[in-house]
């Protein structure tokens, strides 16, 4: 198979070897006390009566033992089976066999010894514990497996007691192959690897098996214990592909400079002139002395008009990342399927670029999937409880470990991870995840862990925000809000529950995260009418089993980052403000979680909105802003430059929606939930009249141009071509003049 284009685990410094004890030990305790594997009983845990390994490959495809019939086993029955196809699903054969989990032992020393024995030393991650489970295995020495019975641990004493008696569980453990094994290749095609990886007794074929097709395969082909340990995966599913990964690690970090792969995507005529303006470079050159601050803007004097552009503007790291995984991706991978799991980012000329190259997606930006076709599948009305009619198969559903498939920027949802997770798809080798968005949902893990609920200031149809909903739900209750007079409601039931309601002493068994006590009801009606009338106002943005009058008691706010940095900011302060009224400004500093008003804030959104606001205070005739139409970033952008200018700022896609020197196709963002993005023709000097068609003779224009996140820079030059044509060109200074100024200015 192809190599991966992205940085091996070993590359990013986070190889087995490099895994640190403590790093292991905390993780065996945060797995341990987790709420999934509470319950059991400390003494239980404390005796296991096996330890099982569950290896999995980089395409998250479990490790299993082929057993042929007459093998002595784990005390699986032998059935009838074949290798998987494509489809994932068992053929039928005319040999005998059962699949069984072939890591077991009485402790976990016994079972690295397995795992070193099959895969060598350093090819595994450190195994970490994830959960207990009854497995139905008699005892270690039974389970061992090819050992004929005898366990093979280099503790004989470990031996002594390992009979499981009532009660007692095995204890489940993740471990990741790095490599494959000396006599064969991992293979995304097929089942098993390429050769018969043996254990040191000369036994059994090693396979490694997507989780859907060991689902999907007939019981009689599995053993007890893999049944019994398939069973219980689904909670721990999205470990698996980051097992190398501390929980403090980003998937991926920004590359430096000198890392940046541009030639990989602008390297033919189409995109280079949408990807590369020299004249945006030198500007960047010039004016940004600081990635994460804003400096003054840079003024380009053509003479009849002059152009105002933002020390920050355009492309942010994280949409750099993931542009250039995507081609990478698909510059890797000729001959297999490479699909974006929805849009890579925001702009129709990087998709439409991508697409061009051979990228599909599985679902568009609004989570509706794909069908094999290329059309959307249709969706049933809310509530109907149908899937929306007949349609041709999903792309979904034909995906298979030869396929690549890319998370964009903006993070996927927790179900849409498990859902590749299930097929066996690589999915930490091309997670394009922004580590500033990776940054919000660590923020979010650990106020849930402090015991706050977690407020969501963003768009509730948006797939960043979707991605961090879906992340801090395994962690805190969680409510998202869309603007600061939707919190003001929320705020309004909030001094309602505290005159109306006392908070109580103790929790309520599986009521939410822990430490969140609920109140003590004074009043049955007012409790069911507060209840009531958030569920109306919130409908479908906060987390299953939510209690208005339980769950707000303590809270803190992370934010989708492309949105307005003030805005966030004002929820944080009416929060402060409000619990300060009811709980007094000592327990109010409590009760609202953060140290600081910037903990989730995106720098990039940061950045870009300060350099435009120093922008906006030159004299200006109008203000255009790039980007796409469904990009939260470059709206808010333009909101800046509305509230300055008014109707003569313009929201555009690009130079070809100014339609001529009298008229901009300005396009109006779908803010309000529910609403669709559509166009409206303004003037685009109102005070020239409709019928300019030469500028002329008309007083000397001052232009701001900016560009969202996802913004190319060779949009913002094509921009500024196209309203230079509208001048005579003996009004204009040459563009080469501007270039060579500049230059000499670095």
């Amino acid at each position: 198979m192809p190599d991966s284009p992205n940085r091996s685990p070993a590359s990013a410094g986070h190889s087995p070897q490099s895994e640190s004890e403590s790093t292991n030990a905390a993780n065996v305790a945060a797995a341990a006390n987790a709420p999934e594997n509470q319950g059991s009983g400390a003494a239980a845990r404390a005796t296991a009566a096996v330890v099982v390994v569950a290896a999995f490959d980089r395409y998250n495809r479990l490790a299993v033992r082929r057993r042929e019939s007459g093998q002595a086993g784990t005390g699986g029955r032998s059935g009838r089976g074949g290798r998987e196809g494509r489809g994932g699903r068992g053929q039928k054969s005319e040999e005998a066999w059962t699949l069984e989990l072939p890591f077991v032992g009485a402790d976990i020393d016994a079972v690295r010894a397995q795992l070193a024995a099959a895969f060598g030393e350093g090819a595994c991650t450190a195994p970490v514990l994830q959960f207990f489970a009854e497995l139905g295995i008699e005892s270690a020495a039974q389970a061992a497996p090819d050992s004929g019975g005898n366990d093979r641990s280099p503790n004989p004493s470990a031996r002594k007691g390992s009979e499981r008696q009532e009660g007692r569980e095995g204890a489940v453990y993740f471990s990741q192959i790095e490599t494959a094994p000396e006599t064969g290749t991992a293979s995304p095609s097929g089942t098993a690897m390429h050769g018969t990886a043996k254990n040191a007794s000369g036994h059994s074929a090693l396979e490694f098996r997507s989780i859907e097709s060991l689902e999907n395969a007939p019981p009689s082909t599995l053993a007890p214990a893999l049944r019994a340990l398939l069973a219980a995966l689904d909670p721990h599913l999205l470990h698996i592909p980051y097992l190398h990964l501390g929980e403090n690690d980003f998937i991926y970090k920004f590359r430096p400079e000198k890392e940046r792969n541009v030639s990989i995507y602008a390297n033919d005529t189409a995109s280079s002139t949408l990807y590369q303006s020299r004249l945006c470079e030198l500007i960047k050159r010039r004016a940004r002395t600081r990635e994460g601050s804003a400096s003054e803007p840079v003024a380009l004097d053509f003479g009849a008009i002059a152009y105002h552009i933002p020390s920050h503007f355009g492309f942010c790291l994280g949409v750099k990342n993931a542009i250039e995984r995507a081609y990478e991706a698909l510059a890797a991978n000729p001959g297999r399927r490479v699909f974006m799991l929805s849009e890579l980012i925001h702009n129709p000329f990087v998709n439409a670029d991508l697409l061009r190259r051979g990228l599909s997606y599985l679902q568009s930006d609004k989570g509706v999937p794909f069908t094999v076709d290329g059309e959307l599948a249709p969706t049933a009305p809310e509530g109907s409880g149908d899937g929306g009619g007949p349609h041709a198969p999903l792309r979904w559903d034909t995906l298979s470990s030869e396929d690549v498939v890319i998370i964009p920027a903006f993070g996927a949802t927790d179900e849409d991870k498990r859902r590749l997770v299930r097929k066996g798809i690589a999915v930490y080798q091309y997670d394009a995840t922004c580590m500033l968005v990776e940054k919000v949902w660590k923020a979010a893990r650990n106020y849930g862990r402090k015991g706050y609920t977690v407020i969501i200031h963003g768009k509730a149809e948006h797939e960043e925000t979707k991605a961090t909903f879906s992340n801090t739900r395994r962690y805190a209750p969680a409510l998202i809000v869309r603007d600061l007079e939707e919190v003001r409601q929320l705020g309004r039931l909030i001094a309602a529950s505290a005159a109306g309601f006392k908070s109580g002493a103790s929790g309520e068994p599986g009521s939410g995260a822990p430490n969140h006590a609920p109140s003590q009801v004074r009043d049955t009606a007012l409790a069911e009418s507060l209840r009531a009338e958030f569920r109306e106002i919130f409908k479908g943005k906060y987390t299953p089993g939510f209690d208005v009058l339980r769950d707000l008691e303590r809270v803190a706010v992370v934010n989708q980052t492309t949105l307005l940095v003030n805005e966030t900011r004002a929820i944080i302060d009416y929060l402060r403000d409000l619990y300060a009224t009811h709980y007094g400004a000592a327990e109010a500093s409590e009760r609202v979680g953060g140290s600081g008003k910037n903990d989730t804030l995106c720098y990039a959104t940061q950045v870009n909105q300060d350099a435009l606001a120093r922008a906006l205070e030159e004299p200006l005739d109008a203000a255009f802003v790039i980007g796409g139409k469904n990009s939260s970033n470059t709206y808010q952008l333009y909101r800046l430059c509305e509230k300055a200018l008014g109707a003569r700022a313009y929201f555009i896609q690009s130079e070809r929606d100014i339609l001529s020197a009298a008229e901009v196709e300005h396009l109006v963002f779908p803010y309000k939930r529910g609403a669709l993005a559509h166009t409206e023709r303004r003037p685009l000097w109102p005070a020239t009249g409709e019928n300019a068609t030469s500028l002329g003779a008309l007083p000397r224009k001052q232009v701001l141009i900016t560009g969202g996140a996802s913004c190319p820079d060779g949009l913002l030059q094509q921009v500024i071509t196209r309203l230079n044509s509208f001048f005579p060109k003996n009004t204009l200074r040459p563009l080469d003049t501007l270039l060579e100024e500049l230059g000499e200015q670095e």
